[in-house]
């Protein structure tokens, strides 16, 4: 949640951090559960369809895998010992639960489990890989049958994960002490390691031609590029306290959504620079671009919106209602999914709204 414009900007930043570290650790009580997905409409047309459907309570974050079309999304739920954890396999057309899958038992005295938060699909080795929180960890699960393979200790306060195909590697970041990690997705071994005092490197996204990982800073309104064949990172400023990262299709632009802002910035990646900055909703916190259409979809937690943004020209498509507090948002195949959090269970359903909204700026 974003403070108020009126504190100053050391008290904002305090409190942003502290909001994003709770809901990353313990699924913050401000949320509901379900998901919601956005189906585009063809150009012309500032007309969306959204379908919910209750799932579980704590959602955090989604994937979505092409090799077997299903969609991959992380639960968790209270404070350590956290006990109550799931890695759900979801249908992404009926948005119902095909299988559900429970993390490890990390300590048998408490029954606190390896709680899943994070989340990225590896379908060149048909692996799930997760960020484990609470035990500052990462953890790999086989698609097909759901097995836990591997927890790999070392990445403080684990908030996200994403994985390069081309390279062989998952990126994860540690928040907790300014670390962006990278593991060999064959052999799970650590392959690289940066770590940047001061910094706290939150959601991540890579550049599979480059084999650049990009990771938001959180604490510094900055993006930290690292690459696989540099020693020292690279850093490029961007929008207030920048929680969720996107790459366009020709990985030259990114996007970020801004939490203590409510905004969205379009970064220059070779310039090194933000070219727009639009005003999205309270608590901006994850961002996901649909490179067919060139639209970026950016779900804000404070707002409990969806909005839909033409990042070349600077506008507001829409504003979609997703639920209390959208805290990811995924894009494939036109449809944009986003989860929500919840302190209660619903029972599974499904609905239909329509949405006429004018092409403008809110």
């Amino acid at each position: 949640m974003s403070a108020p414009k009126t504190q100053p900007r050391t008290a904002a930043r305090r409190l942003v951090r502290n909001a994003t570290a709770l809901a990353v650790a313990a699924g913050s009580v401000l949320a509901v559960s379900g998901t919601a997905v956005a189906h585009d409409r063809p150009a012309h047309r500032a007309s969306y369809r959204v379908d919910t459907a209750q799932l579980a309570t704590g959602l955090y974050q989604s994937a979505y895998s092409e090799r077997h079309h299903v969609l991959w999304t992380t639960t968790a739920v209270g404070r350590p010992p956290v006990t109550q954890s799931r890695l759900l396999k979801v249908d992404p057309k009926t948005l119902k639960t095909k299988d559900a899958y429970t993390p490890p038992v990390a300590d048998q005295a408490t029954g606190a489990v390896e709680a899943v938060y994070g989340v990225a699909v590896d379908d060149e080795h048909d692996t799930v890989w997760t960020t484990n929180t609470r035990n500052n960890s990462v953890a790999v699960y086989n698609q097909r049958t759901g097995k836990h393979l591997a927890t790999l200790p070392g990445v403080a306060h684990a908030r996200e994960v994403v994985v390069d195909k081309r390279h062989d590697l998952a990126w994860a970041s540690g928040f907790g002490d300014g670390s962006v990690v990278a593991f060999d997705t064959r052999t799970f071994k650590e392959k690289k390691r940066v770590k940047v005092e001061g910094a706290g490197p939150s959601g991540l996204a890579v550049d599979t031609r480059t084999g650049t990982a990009y990771a938001t800073d959180l604490t510094n309104d900055r993006i930290i590029a690292v690459s696989p064949y540099k020693a020292e990172p690279r850093f490029i400023p961007t929008g207030d306290a920048p929680v969720g990262i996107e790459l366009s299709a020709d990985g030259r632009t990114a996007y970020t959504a801004n939490q203590a802002a409510g905004t969205l910035s379009v970064v220059d990646l070779r310039k090194g620079a933000v070219t727009r900055t639009v005003t999205t909703g309270a608590g901006a916190i994850s961002v996901a671009a649909d490179h067919r259409s060139g639209r970026v979809f950016v779900a804000n937690r404070g707002s409990g919106t969806t909005t839909v943004v033409d990042p070349k020209k600077g506008t507001v498509l829409a504003d979609l209602a997703t639920g209390p507090n959208p805290n990811h948002v995924t894009v494939r195949r036109g449809t944009a999914y986003v989860v929500d959090k919840s302190a209660r269970r619903a029972a599974t359903s499904r609905s239909r709204s329509s949405y006429s909204l004018p092409l403008a700026s809110r």
